[in-house]
Formats: C-alpha cells, structure tokens, sequence
C-alpha cells in the first residue's frame, strides 16, 4: 500500500497543506522546526489515531498567532492504495469533543479507519522500547495488535475504561477502611468489576502474546542484520499473573527458556482459562489491593521481556546494542505486517515513516537500515541534511521550510 495524496488542515504547524506522493522512498529535508515530523505525524496518526509525540490530541490543533480565532480542530486526508483500489481517510481533531471519520467520504466510527493504513514509524524516540518503563513496550505491543487486528481496539479501550473504575474503586474502599471498615456492598462491586476487567484483560493478554510469537524470528533476524551478528536478541512475554502464581520469570536463551517461553503463550492464548485465573488471581490480592488502592494483577502490569545473549538489554546493553534493537523491533514488525496474509486487500505491508532516524546512527547501522528498508512500496524519510539521507534511499525530494513544501529539481519521480 501507498498513500498517493496526503492533505492537512489546521494540523500543528500547517494551515493548509496538499501535497502528492508517489511509492518509493520520498525524503523531506529542512532543518528543524520547520514542520518535517509534523508530516509523518499527521500520516501515523491517520493509521492508528494515536500521536508517537503528543499524549493529547489537542496539542495536534494548530495554534493560531496572536490575533487571530483559535482553530476549532484539525483535519487530515489521505488517499491510501490498494492494488488498483483506492480508498479516501479523512480524520477530523477536534478540541474538546470525539473526533470525527470519514471513510470513502461516507461517516463512520474513528476505529472504523484503523488496519486500512499500515505504519511503522522509525524515531529517536524509539530507544525508549528498550530503555523506559514496562508500559511504552506494552503499547508497542497493543499497537501492533490492533494494527493486525483492529477490532481488537474496541477491547483495549473497554479494558482501560474498567481500569481506571476499578481502580477508582479500589481507592474508595481504601478510604472506607481507614475510616472504620469496608462496606460489603463494595465488595460486592468490586467482585463484578474483577470480573469485566478479567475478560477484557484477558483478550488482550492473547492478543499480546500473539504478536510476540509473530515478532520473534522476525526480531532475531533483524537484530543479526543489523548488529551483524554480535549477539542474539531474544523475547518473551513476562505475565504479571503467572509471577502471582509463582511460575518464574522468562529467561534468557537457552532450549528450555524458549520452550518455557512458548508455553505461556499456548497458556494465555486460552482467554477463557486466563480470565478465570485473573478472576481467582484478584480475589487473593483483595486485601493489598484495598491497601494500596491500586489493580495488581493482569494485563497492565505485564512487560515485554528483552534479552541480548544471556544478559536482560534493560541496563546491561551499551548504546550502539540498544539502537540495534531498538531498530530490530521496528524492522520485525514491518517484516511482521507485510507477510499477513489476513490484511486489507490482501495488502499488508506498511508505509514506512523513517523520522530523523539516520542522524542518530553510526555509519554501519545507517547502511544497515537503509539496505533493509530500501525495497519498501513506500517510505517517508525526514533529516535536517540531505548527507542524512541515504544514497539507497534516492528519489523524490521536497524542501520544507516554515511548514512551505517545493519540490527539489532533479529529485527522482
């Protein structure tokens, strides 16, 4: 798939924007500031209604300069192909109230647009993958899961939105025990509560687990390319309810942590047995969970298990093993998305969104990658220079300059 005509209104630093894209690799090059990323941005965004670089949506309205009416939101277009079959997205942003969709300009549900645009977007950021706290990872994975199977999006929000009134809840009871005991009338609440959250956690559990399988041998051979061949990168699924259990944690590679490894996943992809042991799992940890005033057990507590040899890459890993991985785990779930058979279309490989990435890297990693992402149908790269961008990366050039794009002469079709 490819996106043949991208169109912005009102987003970050655009005003007004329409610009045409061919497949092959298409490099926007100025220096920053000037509205580069806000391109791959307003792209990724349409593919997953969710923004690599804000927590708000708000922040994505363009901010009027003193004197002028503050736009009310924002709005993004797309035609994306097919094959031979085109289809037109169309997301408006709107401040302060549920965005809206279109689709082929017929009205439909935001979630309605995701699987039809594929991304997988490359940037600095993404050493965070490796070096942050469980919960970028664990996005890494919902990302990857609603992109192969959107409706899966609907899970994930049901499962957030019982969190957060259980964890509510939770505190309530908190208070009350403090205060001289909990009624059992809450308890009660809480009991049904625990049972909600333990299906939806436990459809996003299998969900999870799933893309792990698929991303395994995908991630040990990007890593191999990239770093060539200077360790083995290796992961697992860690599950908070298997540690409350008392199974061990996942380990490093050897047969048997592989097989252990495996195992869990053919465990929790049962996601009738999972939500009844979660279920048990918060019926044990009622007490410290009133104590704490907080959920203790289930899919927001898992992490994504990253190893280099036999050694965790959280800490032990030097930089330059770090951005390899990092850029492994990027690099497996295109090669993940682009072999599902089960796309739209038959279509699944991703447009690729490289976001000064190439500046961030030494010499061979920077071949490393280019080489690897070189045959894309289609992919967008941004840098300050064009010495940034690969030579195996030639083709169209645009100039971008306080949010004005032109074409570079010369630059290929």
């Amino acid at each position: 798939m490819y996106i043949s005509d991208l169109a912005l209104s009102d987003f970050r630093s655009y005003d007004e924007l329409v610009l045409a894209l061919e497949p092959g690799p298409t490099a926007l090059i100025g220096p920053n500031g000037q509205g580069k990323t806000n391109l791959v941005e307003a792209v990724a965004y349409l593919s997953t209604l969710s923004s690599h670089r804000a927590g708000a949506d708000t922040a994505l309205v363009r901010r009027a300069p003193p004197g002028e009416p503050q736009p009310g939101g924002a709005v993004v277009r797309a035609k994306v192909v097919h094959g031979e079959r085109p289809s037109v997205l169309e997301i408006e942003i709107i401040a302060g109230r549920a965005n809206r969709a279109r689709l082929n300009r017929a009205a439909v549900r935001p979630r309605d647009l995701l699987g039809i645009l594929r991304t997988v977007v490359f940037a600095p950021e993404d050493l965070a993958l490796v070096r942050e706290e469980p919960g970028v990872r664990r996005r890494f994975l919902d990302d990857l899961a609603v992109t192969l199977r959107p409706s899966l999006a609907g899970v994930r929000a049901e499962h957030d939105k019982i969190l957060s009134q259980r964890s509510s809840l939770l505190k309530s009871a908190r208070a009350a025990r403090r205060s001289g005991g909990v009624p059992a009338s809450m308890i009660s609440s809480l009991e049904v509560w625990d049972a909600q959250l333990a299906a939806a956690a436990a459809r996003l559990m299998a969900a999870r687990t799933d893309v792990v399988a698929r991303l395994r041998p995908w991630v040990a051979a990007s890593y191999e390319r990239v770093s060539r061949g200077q360790s083995a990168a290796r992961l697992a699924y860690r599950s908070s309810l298997l540690l409350h259990e008392g199974r061990p944690e996942p380990g490093p590679g050897d047969e048997a942590a592989a097989s252990h490894a495996q195992d869990i996943e053919t465990e929790l992809a049962d996601v009738a047995s999972t939500a009844a042991r979660l279920e048990t799992a918060m019926s044990e940890l009622r007490g410290r969970e009133i104590e704490r005033g907080t959920n203790l057990v289930g899919a927001h507590r898992d992490d994504l298990v990253l190893h280099l040899g036999d050694l965790p890459a959280k800490g032990f890993a030097s930089h330059g093993e770090q951005w390899s991985l990092a850029l492994a785990l990027r690099l497996a779930s295109y090669e993940m998305l682009r072999h599902d058979v089960d796309a739209y279309g038959g279509d699944g490989e991703p447009v690729l969104l490289l976001d000064d990435v190439f500046s961030s890297l030494d010499d061979a990693r920077r071949r490393a990658l280019a080489r690897l992402v070189a045959g894309a149908q289609q992919a967008l790269v941004t840098a300050a220079s064009e010495h940034d961008v690969p030579e195996e990366l030639a083709g169209a050039r645009w100039r971008v300059d306080g949010s004005e794009l032109s074409r570079e002469p010369g630059a290929e079709p």
